[in-house]
């Protein structure tokens, strides 16, 4: 069925959303003669890819591009024009701590003011020259449905597992507002084209709001060094595979160089989603977590993100948090405050947390009068039904809770719904004997952090409340377990916000636990918080994104697909298309060929129900047995029963079976069985085993050969079948540790076999019987698709060239799909199989003829 999610920048083009200017595009390199594709020259002669690439010795940049530049913009009412300074709080500004000195650090974002368009230039000359900063105006209309639209009201519910299932509290999917979010991610795009040195410059995009994005740069600049950083929770695969463009996110995902995420339950989303919708596969290779895309290796790394000490203590020292917090201290002298910090709205659980307070008073009567919660409202960040009903519930019930429980001079709960300046958030933080963070869905949440760091104090703080010098200090922590930061709190009680009993307990806990196990837990968390801040969190993902940038010169790139579908396609230089025009000129002037075929994921598509070969690979096979100059031969893992039946109409077609513990010479020759393999007892030890995981994971299968034992999980859950798949591996050899055989993983199998048969060996043993009759070979084409195909590679190589005396043979060792291979040819699929076989069979057959004719006048020329 035809997704309407499949959509090209050309379709999206006749909205009037994109009335912009697009980006020049460059021509593709095409194919030519010899199997190469070479670089395509501008008239200018300079490479087609990278144009307009600023000199090299220009200073490195980071640029950091995300929705909103760290600006504060007034306009002055006298002279009508606009201010600008640093805004301190966002992480986007902070980040800079980490970075080296010598680099120049810009800014791509917008706004938080509409800028007329009359002074949209003077405007940007101004950002660009005082404070490193590139303005995206985004029109207003598209801004709304951009910003408000697709992402407040669609991208980021459902990024928080909520499906728009009721439209009182979110939007259904709306073309529209997809297309103003491609629109608005261009033009972030084009803002940093025009910036950019791609031979030295490394981009780092931050958050929901631009994640298509990358697809952009990725297509005007192959090599760009690119990052990404999703600061949102990444929802499991059940919910993203709601999204109708999920597809063209996902890869838009994986055209960045390294991608990543606060928590690990995030990545795996991620990765699960890769391998269920794209059939990609993760490895770990020594700590990093890489996906292969392409012949790219698309990196992933789990490091939540810090807070600014340095802002935070400066604050903490200022008279005026001093002064803020002895108020407070009189205000509730006598009193334990638990302290909470939220935005205003429907995620944040503001609601669960006043009715787990209710709780805590109705259990503790005697904690009435000794206990409030002070609990600060940030401003909402996005409008709407659903804020206006949690605000409205915030109020209700901490108005009978105070109704209920307080009394003359004490409110149990004290609701600051203002902007509160940063220093009153921290003297309520350094005053605090608990946090309470019970968000039920939340991306990082840095609240509990900066807390640690306020209680933990400075000198003039704790001179300022009394405390005595070097006394110990003390934090208690309840979080929910929902929130990023929760996994690197080991010490917080962390609770389901959902279950408000268990939280009510949780508050209860907190607030009489004895003061030494509150210190050791506080000690533990400003370790932790103090030495993990920004400065190291960015510092670490920019020195991950160039170690996953340090190989871009090494391969050569072409960009494929269109539209948001675009990816590269990276591959090593030695590593080329096998064209058949170059191919083919090799097999005209040799006379001596072997030819080896693998037969699933190679002449017979994976995706395929029926196995059986189609009267057309029957036919091209038997078109090159014909010729007498070739030596055919199919190498499959299959069994001899199988195969003999399938291909009992190719005459002088070879076949080896199960990967050469069988091997037949042709049609009429008998089969020959392995000498290496005589003991299969280990059969014995090796299938209980492995029907124990075939009861334990649906949609698996054994299939047993004479010598070998197959597991399948193709058409079981892939993330379950390959996790099944790993633990049978392990637990098969040391099972077998002491037995002939070896236990391999290919695609979608697991399989036990004797040591030493291998698809090498078959090839090796046909080349040495051509070589011992003297007719080595000077022609070797060897084409598969699995890692047991990797051996037949390997030893054609060997093999072929230990024979040859004057001339090498022409050698073709040819894999199915750009991957990471022993082979330096490579063809996309199955189609490209056949359609380079019949080639060779076009030009097989009109030799034959030609024989035949010619015999044919010479036998009526002596008759």
């Amino acid at each position: 069925m035809f997704s309407r999610s499949c959509v090209s920048l050309l379709e999206l083009a006749s909205g009037d959303m994109l009335n912009f200017p697009q980006t020049p595009r460059n021509l593709p390199r095409v194919m030519t003669i010899e199997g190469i594709i070479p670089d395509v020259k501008n008239s200018d002669g300079s490479n087609n890819e990278d144009t307009n690439v600023v000199p090299s010795e220009c200073r490195e940049k980071k640029i950091i591009v995300a929705n909103f530049l760290p600006l504060h913009a007034q306009k002055d009412a006298k002279s009508g024009r606009w201010c600008f300074s640093f805004d301190e709080d966002p992480i986007l500004l902070q980040l800079k701590d980490g970075f080296s000195s010598d680099d120049v650090v810009m800014y791509v974002g917008s706004l938080k003011v509409d800028i007329d368009a009359s002074e949209q230039e003077e405007v940007s000359q101004k950002l660009l020259e005082e404070f490193n900063c590139v303005p995206t105006f985004l029109p207003p209309e598209l801004h709304k449905k951009y910003y408000h639209g697709f992402c407040k009201q669609y991208l980021w519910p459902l990024f928080h597992y909520m499906l728009p299932m009721c439209l009182d509290h979110s939007n259904r999917f709306d073309r529209r507002l997809w297309q103003a979010y491609v629109s608005a991610n261009k033009i972030y795009a084009d803002k940093v084209m025009e910036v950019i040195n791609p031979e030295n410059d490394y981009v780092w995009v931050h958050d929901y709001h631009l994640m298509i994005l990358p697809t952009f740069l990725r297509r005007r600049f192959s090599r760009v060094k690119l990052g990404f950083f999703l600061h949102s929770p990444f929802p499991s695969s059940e919910i993203y595979r709601t999204l109708p463009v999920r597809d063209e996110i996902l890869r838009a995902l994986l055209n960045v160089d390294l991608i990543g995420f606060h928590t690990f339950d995030y990545a795996r989303h991620f990765l699960s989603c890769c391998s269920r919708m794209l059939g990609l596969d993760y490895e770990s290779k020594r700590g990093y977590i890489g996906l292969e895309y392409f012949g790219r290796t698309v990196y992933v790394k789990i490091l939540p993100v810090g807070i600014h000490m340095g802002r935070l203590q400066s604050a903490l020292n200022h008279p005026s948090s001093s002064m803020k917090a002895k108020e407070i201290q009189e205000q509730f002298k006598g009193k334990k405050l638990i302290v909470g910090v939220d935005d205003m709205d429907i995620f944040k659980g503001i609601s669960l947390k006043l009715l787990a307070m209710e709780q805590l008073l109705q259990q503790h009567p005697e904690l009435r009068g000794k206990v409030v919660l002070v609990q600060i409202v940030n401003p909402a960040r996005s409008t709407g039904k659903d804020v206006q009903e949690a605000k409205k519930e915030t109020y209700s019930t901490t108005r009978r809770i105070n109704e209920v429980f307080g009394f003359p001079g004490y409110e149990p709960v004290v609701l600051i719904d203002r902007n509160v300046p940063f220093h009153e958030k921290t003297a309520y933080y350094s005053l605090a004997e608990c946090c309470i963070v019970n968000a039920v869905r939340d991306g990082m949440n840095l609240i509990p952090y900066k807390y640690i760091i306020c209680r933990q104090g400075t000198p003039n703080m704790d001179k300022a409340l009394g405390i005595p010098l070097d006394s110990p200090h003390t934090s208690t922590l309840v979080i929910s377990e929902f929130i990023g930061c929760s996994p690197s709190l080991s010490g917080a009680i962390r609770v389901n916000p959902w279950n408000i009993e268990a939280v009510a307990d949780a508050l209860n806990v907190a607030i009489t636990m004895p003061d030494l196990e509150k210190q050791l837990r506080h000690e533990k968390h400003y370790r932790y918080v103090s030495s993990h801040d920004v400065a190291y969190w960015a510092r670490s993902f920019v020195q991950d994104l160039e170690r996953a940038c340090k190989d871009h010169y090494r391969k050569r790139c072409w960009g494929i697909g269109f539209g948001l579908q675009f990816r590269i396609l990276s591959l090593s230089p030695s590593f080329r298309k096998l064209s058949i025009d170059h191919i083919l000129s090799a097999y005209k002037r040799t006379s001596r060929r072997a030819i080896f075929l693998d037969y699933d994921g190679t002449i017979m598509p994976e995706s395929s129900i029926v196995k059986t070969p189609s009267p057309e690979v029957i036919s091209v096979l038997n078109n090159l047995c014909s010729d007498p100059k070739n030596t055919v031969f199919i190498v499959s893992g299959r069994g001899q029963d199988s195969l003999s039946e399938w291909f009992s109409q190719c005459e002088n077609l070879g076949i080896a079976a199960e990967h050469g513990y069988f091997i037949r010479w042709s049609r009429k020759s008998n089969w020959e069985t392995s000498s290496l393999a005589i003991d299969l007892d280990w059969k014995r030890i090796a299938e209980p085993v492995m029907s124990l995981y075939t009861q334990a994971t649906d949609g698996s299968y054994i299939e047993s050969k004479e010598s070998a034992l197959v597991w399948h999980h193709l058409d079981a859950d892939p993330d379950f079948g390959s996790c099944q798949a790993k633990e049978m591996l392990d637990h098969l050899e040391n099972v077998l540790a002491n037995e002939p055989v070896v236990v391999k993983r290919g695609q979608h199998i697991v399989e036990v076999k004797p040591q030493g048969v291998t698809k090498g060996l078959v090839a090796e043993k046909v080349l040495s019987m051509m070589i011992g009759t003297g007719k080595a070979p000077d022609f070797v084409l060897c084409i598969g698709d699995d890692r047991s195909d990797e051996d037949m590679f390997e030893s054609i190589s060997s093999t072929a060239y230990s024979s040859c005396e004057n001339v090498p043979p022409e050698i073709f060792a040819c894999t199915v799909g750009q991957k990471p291979s022993k082979a330096r040819y490579y063809l996309d699929d199955t189609a490209d199989v056949m359609t380079l076989l019949q080639g060779l069979t076009t030009d097989s057959s009109l030799k034959s003829r030609c024989n035949a004719e010619i015999d044919q006048v010479s036998f009526e020329h002596i008759y």
